[in-house]
């Protein structure tokens, strides 16, 4: 499959368009509840209190969402700034979206708040993905939602 051409779209929650609230609860769900067969509560509070990036590529369908993360500030998940939800649709995979999406999910959160550590909850099979943008192991690896992780951190001042 050939490389997407994403436009992306950086919001708060307060500035997000109900379009996009559906696309983005729609996608998460499909991802994390469907296709992960995870049973979580992924509305969780933090959303409103959060940063979301979106990305979205005209398909021979019409515009879709291919690509989304959700940044959070520091103190909110955890003690450092973090990055998570991060989703590329089936449609997208393959094709750069998700290199493209954690670009674009560091440039924003960096943007923001400066080179600034960023912690996320990665999924094992992805530690060798995450490394790629400077992330490395924190601790053990947990299980949640029956799905074995890690927390991964990448150090301010990028790579």
């Amino acid at each position: 499959m050939q490389d997407l051409k994403i436009n992306w779209y950086f919001h708060h929650f307060s500035e997000l368009t109900l379009g996009q609230l559906y696309d983005l609860l729609a996608e998460r769900q499909r991802v994390f509840i469907i296709e992960q067969t995870c049973l979580f509560p992924d509305i969780d509070g933090l959303d409103q209190k959060s940063w979301h990036l979106l990305g979205y590529s005209k398909l021979e369908d019409g515009s879709q969402l291919v690509a989304y993360s959700r940044i959070l500030p520091a103190g909110l998940s955890f003690a450092e700034a973090s990055i998570g939800r991060i989703i590329t649709s089936k449609r997208a995979r393959g094709t750069g979206a998700g290199i493209e999406l954690m670009e674009e999910s560091i440039r924003h959160l960096e943007k923001m708040w400066g080179k600034v550590p960023i912690k996320i909850g990665a999924q094992e099979y992805l530690i060798k993905f995450y490394r790629k943008f400077g992330f490395e192991i924190v601790d053990e690896p947990y299980v949640e939602d029956g799905i074995p992780h890690v927390h991964m951190l990448r150090q301010g001042g990028g790579l």
